[in-house]
C-alpha cells in the first residue's frame, strides 16, 4: 500500500510541474505564431493530455477488457465537464469563447450523439472505428484551416495585448511544452497505477475504476493544464483544452481503439453512462451561451457529476 502512496504523491508532482511548463509555453508558441490561444488549447494541449487515455484504452483493448476501454473514454469526458470545468467555474468564474459556443461545444455534442448511435447494436465494430477516427481527421483539418485563415489579424490582436509575448523562443518553448507533456504523461501513469492497484484492493468492479478511478486519473493532465490556464486567466486553454480533449477522446481515442480491435458496449452505458454525458454535454453548451460559466453553472456542473458517482457506486 505504501509503494502505491508513494506513485500517487509522485504522479500529482510531475502533473503540476507538467500543467505549469504545457500552459505557460503553450500560450507562448501561440502568440509567436499569430495562433488563437483557443486553437492551441483543443489542438495541442487536448491532444497531450488526452495520451493518457489513449494509452490506457489501447492497452485495455490489447487484453480484451472493453469495460475499461469504454468506461475510460466516456468517464474521462463526464469528469473533463463535471469536475473539471464544474470546479474551475466555482474557483475562478470561466469566461466562454463566442466561436467554441457556435462551433466546436455543438460538434462536442454531435460526436458524444455519434457515439450513442453507433454503439446502440452493443459492439464498436472496425467499421464504426473508421467512421469516427476518419471525424477526428476532419475535426482536426478543420481547425488548422480556421486557424490558417484567422491568422493574420489574431496576430496583430496579440500583439497588441500585452498579457501575451510575440517575441517567445519558440526553440526554448516547444522544448518546455514537450517536457510539460512528458511530465504530464508519466505523472497520470504513476497516479493510475497507484490509484486503480489500491481500488482493486478494495474489489470494486472494473467498470466502475474506468468510469471513476482511471477516468479521474487519465483526466488530471487536463485537470492540471485548464486550472492552470484558468489561474493565468488563459480561459481560452482552459477551455479550449477540455472541449478538443472531449472531441479527441471519442473521435480519435474509441474511434483508433475500435479501428484496430472491436469494443464490446454493456448494456448499462448505453442506458445510464452514455446518456449521462449527452445530458451533461448538452447542460455545458446551454450554460456556456452567455459566453460565461459562472459559480451557478459550475455548482450545477458538480452535483450532476456527484449524483453520477453515487449512482454508478450503488450499480
Amino acid at each position: 500500500m505504501l509503494q502505491h502512496v508513494v506513485f500517487v504523491t509522485l504522479g500529482m508532482l510531475g502533473l503540476f510541474v507538467g500543467g505549469e511548463w504545457l500552459v505557460k509555453s503553450a500560450a507562448r508558441l501561440a502568440s509567436s505564431f499569430g495562433v488563437p490561444a483557443v486553437m492551441i488549447g483543443m489542438t495541442i494541449v487536448a491532444w497531450a493530455t488526452s495520451a493518457p487515455e489513449l494509452v490506457v484504452s489501447l492497452g485495455a483493448a490489447s487484453k480484451g477488457v472493453s469495460d475499461i476501454t469504454i468506461g475510460n473514454a466516456i468517464g474521462s469526458n463526464i469528469v473533463n465537464i463535471g469536475l473539471v470545468l464544474g470546479l474551475i467555474g466555482l474557483v475562478f468564474g470561466v469566461g466562454v469563447h463566442r466561436d467554441l459556443i457556435q462551433r466546436e461545444m455543438p460538434i462536442m455534442l454531435l460526436t458524444t450523439l455519434l457515439l450513442f448511435v453507433l454503439a446502440m447494436d452493443g459492439t464498436l465494430s472496425q467499421l464504426d472505428g473508421a467512421i469516427m477516427f476518419g471525424g477526428f481527421v476532419a475535426f482536426n483539418i478543420y481547425i488548422v484551416q480556421i486557424a490558417q485563415r484567422e491568422r493574420a489579424a489574431i496576430k496583430q490582436e496579440l500583439e497588441e495585448d500585452h498579457l501575451l509575448e510575440p517575441k517567445a523562443d519558440r526553440r526554448v518553448e516547444t522544448a518546455r511544452l514537450v517536457g510539460g507533456i512528458a511530465l504530464l504523461i508519466v505523472g497520470a501513469n504513476l497516479t493510475v497505477e497507484g490509484a486503480v492497484a489500491m481500488a482493486r484492493q478494495i474489489g470494486v468492479s472494473e467498470l466502475f475504476i474506468g468510469l471513476t478511478l482511471v477516468a479521474v486519473g487519465t483526466s488530471l493532465p487536463e485537470i492540471a493544464a485548464s486550472f492552470t490556464a484558468a489561474l493565468r486567466r488563459q480561459s481560452e486553454i482552459a477551455v479550449g483544452n477540455i472541449i478538443g480533449s472531449n472531441i479527441a477522446n471519442v473521435l480519435g481515442i474509441v474511434g483508433l481503439t475500435a479501428l484496430i480491435r472491436p469494443i464490446m458496449v454493456a448494456p448499462s452505458v448505453l442506458t445510464f453512462e452514455l446518456p449521462a454525458l449527452l445530458g451533461l454535454s448538452a447542460l455545458t453548451l446551454l450554460f456556456a451561451r452567455s459566453q460565461y460559466i459562472n459559480r451557478r453553472h459550475a455548482f450545477a456542473l458538480l452535483s450532476v457529476y456527484a449524483v453520477f458517482i453515487i449512482v454508478s457506486f450503488g450499480r
